[in-house]
């Protein structure tokens, strides 16, 4: 294979090809909304009544008749705590103790706040008067009835959990996690936890990496283990992972060595080749197939690689089929230093990326220059650099596109 690429896809192609891809029907269950946080929204969550639903005090005070502040003394007719379903109507020259978060009475259209008068004899006299309207809630003032409060696809984090409580809502609609199969592959993978006397051999790290990544994208994990460089005990593998999930993903033989048998195993699997070799750097061997309505990604071996991999590849799908509208953030950052390319394809560099004036920086301090096996790149606030199959030398002050890694 040259280091042109060949015949691989290019990046934009291969991303092109992955919106393509059908991944069926949504999935969905109902859960308690205790159980909702970190879970994707199946439904739009909308608005059946206006909140609040009639004027409410913001503050503790006395619910009066702006117009009658002119009078100096108000005779108070008596006191409205919240959750009173007050039905007096103030009149003129009258007011009622309101206090935060209860309804304000008829007639009255101000509120003026507790500290602004003196309380004597029944009656209040004015301090310090306020404006028309001055701490009242006005109806619909949080949303109106109608209003899609939170849409289809988003994460349930705490401000959707007290959103859906306000709602009433006991029981939410969401996404059914995607299963995700996750296989080490090669001889020489030594699983966690196992002794080994060869220190050739490689403690496996990628399907822990892999598990963690995609169990924060919202799916499931099934791991597969390590599986050696043997046919059949892969294929056995294979078949096993691909009945029992919706998205096989395996790192390791899938380039073209003797060893590399992961390639021949995918269409003996019954899996059609969606695209096989893409002009990226890392991972330009990937191989992405698809067998009716579940998939199959074959990542390279090396850790930062399979990483990468996994970000621009298997999150997108997973994505899809959780019904969220994006798998990553890309964001543009301002270079803080020259950036040279090492290849002709499009590069994802990791890189340090700060935040200063509302404005993301990017930076390359402590990061190494080395193979693709380098995962400890991806510490200490990191994001992955885009740069362009087309782009040489970038100058600093240029600005670039690159993918935050600290929300995925």
């Amino acid at each position: 294979m040259s280091i042109t690429g060949g015949d691989f896809i290019s990046f934009e192609t291969s991303q092109n090809m992955l919106d393509l891809l059908k991944v069926g029907s949504s999935r969905f269950e109902k859960i308690p909304l205790a159980d909702a946080l970190g879970r994707i929204l199946a439904e739009d969550i909308v608005a059946h009544y206006n909140d609040p639903q009639f004027p409410t005090a913001s503050m503790d005070g006395y619910a009066i008749k702006h117009a009658d502040l002119a009078k100096g003394e108000l005779l108070v007719l008596g006191d409205n705590p919240a959750g009173s379903d007050e039905q007096r109507e103030i009149q003129e020259g009258e007011c009622i103790k309101t206090f935060t978060g209860s309804k304000m009475p008829a007639g009255s259209d101000t509120l003026i706040q507790i500290e602004n008068v003196t309380f004597k004899d029944g009656k209040i006299a004015i301090k310090e008067e306020v404006g028309f309207g001055n701490a009242v809630r006005p109806v619909g003032e949080s949303y109106k009835a109608g209003d899609i409060l939170i849409t289809k696809g988003t994460k349930i984090g705490f401000a959707e959990i007290g959103v859906l409580a306000g709602l009433n809502q006991v029981m939410v609609k969401v996404a059914l996690k995607p299963r995700v199969a996750v296989i080490a592959t090669g001889s020489e993978i030594v699983d966690l936890g196992a002794h080994t006397d060869n220190p050739a051999q490689i403690r496996s790290s990628n399907n822990y990496t892999l598990e963690a990544l995609f169990k924060q994208a919202g799916a499931e994990v099934i791991q597969m283990g390590t599986a050696p460089d043997d046919k059949e005990a892969l294929m056995a593998t294979f078949e096993a992972a691909i009945n029992a999930a919706d998205i096989v993903v395996s790192t390791g033989g899938v380039s073209v060595g003797d060893y590399d048998f992961v390639k021949d195993i995918v269409p003996r699997l019954g899996a059609s080749v969606v695209f096989k070799g893409v002009r990226i750097k890392p991972g330009r061997h990937i191989l992405v197939a698809q067998r009716e309505e579940k998939f199959v990604l074959a990542l390279p071996g090396f850790p930062f690689s399979s990483t990468v991999t996994a970000i621009l590849y298997a999150l997108p799908i997973i994505a899809k089929m959780l019904g969220k509208k994006q798998a990553y953030k890309t964001v543009a950052a301002k270079l803080q230093e020259d950036f040279k390319k090492r290849s002709p394809f499009t590069e994802f560099t990791p890189c340090n990326v700060v935040v200063e004036d509302g404005e993301y920086l990017v930076n390359f301090q402590d990061k190494k220059v080395g193979s693709s096996a380098i995962l400890t790149n991806m510490l200490h606030e990191s994001a992955l650099m885009v740069a362009g199959g087309d782009d040489k030398f970038l100058e600093a002050g240029t600005y670039v596109n690159i993918i935050l890694l600290d929300n995925l």
